[in-house]
């Protein structure tokens, strides 16, 4: 097994955790309390910082409860964390509802970190790539009714 090294950076920052055995996500807490407006984004801290493993990639991505019922998601999701950042993980939250304001509170679960291994690559350039069924067809070129 794989370990997460973790730092409290503030007293009442929540460790992540899973909220069920098997799930991918580890849950993410505010230690701020914040107002988003309709529309608006912004910074929340977690008080934590992280160490993710070398070879791997941390993927802080938006919870589905918080997207479902208030529309708030994650930016630049899903945000990346390298394996040698040690700063405080931080949560750009966006309020996508163009009514209603939500309020986030100290301890709140406001995103999910993934930790996933990443294939060691070597960059090699070439005068030509190989074929596939794909191609060159880009957004939508699966849909129903796209042109081949």
């Amino acid at each position: 097994m794989t370990e997460l090294l973790v730092r409290r950076l503030h007293p009442d920052a929540a460790i992540p955790a899973a909220a069920y055995d098997g799930d991918a996500g580890l849950d993410l807490a505010s230690v701020e309390d914040a107002e988003l407006g309709p529309g608006e984004r912004r910074t929340i801290a977690t008080g934590i910082a992280v160490a993710i493993p070398p070879g791997h990639a941390g993927f802080v991505q938006p919870r589905s409860g918080l997207a479902a019922r208030h529309g708030i998601s994650v930016v630049n999701s899903p945000g990346l964390i390298d394996s040698g950042y040690r700063g405080e993980v931080k949560v750009v939250l966006l309020n996508t509802d163009a009514a209603e304001s939500f309020h986030v509170a100290p301890g709140d679960r406001i995103a999910q970190l993934v930790v996933l291994a990443l294939p060691q690559l070597r960059v090699a350039v070439t005068d030509e790539l190989p074929g596939s069924e794909r191609a060159h067809r880009g957004f939508g070129s699966s849909a129903v009714g796209s042109p081949p």
